[in-house]
């Protein structure tokens, strides 16, 4: 037998294993000061590309007017309690009504929180009778959904539609044997690699099989669409997605999500979902400030259009000396390149300490050995002079890269 806490401490897990070492430099960094495009990180204003402030409303007035007010009249308290039993208000049903309006749905139900809430969509609606086929690269939140499912999952290689279909044919024999129904789980903008869902074509595929479909639209609501209601809007394809999930921690700066549907549907959820009915309803500050955030994407374009001015100058300037961007069709703008962990870590510190620019670096095991992906995220308060500067270090370190001067370095280096 063995005790657990002696097992965690054996193996403190693929990052865990450089926390001694990367703790609040590479992993759990403090940014200080107001959101924006500059901050002070160690003592220092660095230029930054790491926060999902694709609209800049951290800090508009009007958001902050609206906060301010709500926390002011109601405390962070109210409503106390969960929303079945004591935690409803007129407030929580406008923004819901709001929500469901702007993306084009009958009905929203509100979520404390976007990756609680989508891990328990999934739990809520299947059985062991249904099948779940959904995309290999989902987000962590569907991919732990979808680990509490007791029935069958089918996985299809990323955007492979073709596979796609050979799982829908699977998960249909299945279903006919047992009686359950088809769940297919993609998203609409991948937040890793900025590439979109297909869900033009497997919208298609509803006229050849019967599934239901769930799109997780987390950094597509606000960012994608001529309204900002999507990446379904984008593609012209909103009415073939069955489940809508929104987040407000991108381009809201928020706290909290959605999920749009029919009206039998979200009624089903409000009384089903387990993460909901057992925890306290979202704060009053938090649903007054949502309601303030939405209106402004509604009513003011013009930050959706700056935030795109800034994402095709990034991306275009990246592209043009060369960089690999993968498929990105969204602000999502990964740089891809090639190296070790070591050179990865080599080639961040000297973007942070010498250039003064901070985003973020992924590397193995989330990606495959070998691989080293920046994940720049562009925003409507960046400035053209940011995207300039930006560029041309990236280009300064591309070439030490590829001259081998990141390859001597330590693995992590030390911040302790």
């Amino acid at each position: 037998m063995r005790d657990i806490f002696e097992k965690v401490a054996s193996n403190m897990g693929p990052l865990g294993q450089y926390g001694d070492k990367a703790f609040g430099y590479y992993m759990f960094p403090k940014l200080e000061g107001e959101i924006s495009n500059r901050m002070v990180f160690m003592g220092r204003e660095r230029l930054i590309w790491s926060l999902n402030n694709y609209l800049g409303l951290a800090n508009h007035p009007e958001v902050r007017k609206a906060d301010a007010e709500a926390a002011a009249r109601w405390g962070m308290a109210y409503p106390m309690g969960a929303r079945m039993m004591s935690g409803q208000t007129v407030y929580h049903e406008q923004l819901e009504r709001e929500l469901a309006e702007f993306v084009g749905k009958e009905d929203a139900f509100l979520l404390n929180y976007g990756y609680q809430g989508m891990v328990s969509i999934i739990d809520s609606l299947v059985d062991r009778k249904d099948v779940i086929v959904y995309d290999s690269e989902a987000h962590a939140c569907i991919i732990d959904g979808v680990r509490l499912h007791m029935g069958k999952r089918f996985v299809y290689p990323h955007n492979n539609i073709e596979n796609m279909e050979k799982q829908l044919q699977r998960a249909t024999r299945l279903t006919e044997e047992t009686g359950g129904g088809i769940l297919v789980i993609t998203e609409g903008v991948y937040g890793m690699s900025g590439d979109l869902g297909k869900l033009r074509e497997i919208a298609e595929l509803k006229k050849k099989y019967h599934f239901r479909l769930l799109v997780d639209d987390a950094h597509g609501f606000g960012t994608m669409g001529p309204q900002g209601a999507g990446t379904g809007t984008h593609l012209g394809v909103q009415d073939a997605i069955d489940l809508y999930f929104g987040t407000f921690a991108k381009a809201m700066a928020g706290i909290g999500g959605f999920v749009a549907t029919t009206k039998t549907v979200a009624d089903y959820l409000r009384f089903n979902m387990r993460s909901q009915t057992f925890a306290k309803s979202l704060p009053m500050p938090m649903v007054m400030g949502a309601l303030k955030r939405l209106d402004l994407i509604r009513k003011h374009p013009e930050l959706r259009e700056k935030l795109w001015t800034i994402v095709n100058a990034l991306q275009d300037g990246l592209r043009k000396e060369g960089f690999n961007l993968g498929n990105t069709e969204s602000p999502v703008t990964p740089v891809f390149l090639s190296g070790s962990v070591a050179e990865a870590t080599g080639l961040t510190y000297d973007l942070r300490e010498k250039f003064d620019i901070f985003c973020s670096i992924v590397t193995y095991p989330v990606i495959p050995k070998g691989q080293i992906l920046i994940r720049l995220i562009p925003t409507a308060i960046h400035t053209l002079e940011d995207v300039r500067y930006t560029i041309d270090a990236f280009s300064q370190v591309k070439d030490k890269l590829m001259n081998g001067v990141y390859a001597q370095g330590e693995t992590v280096k030390s911040f302790k």
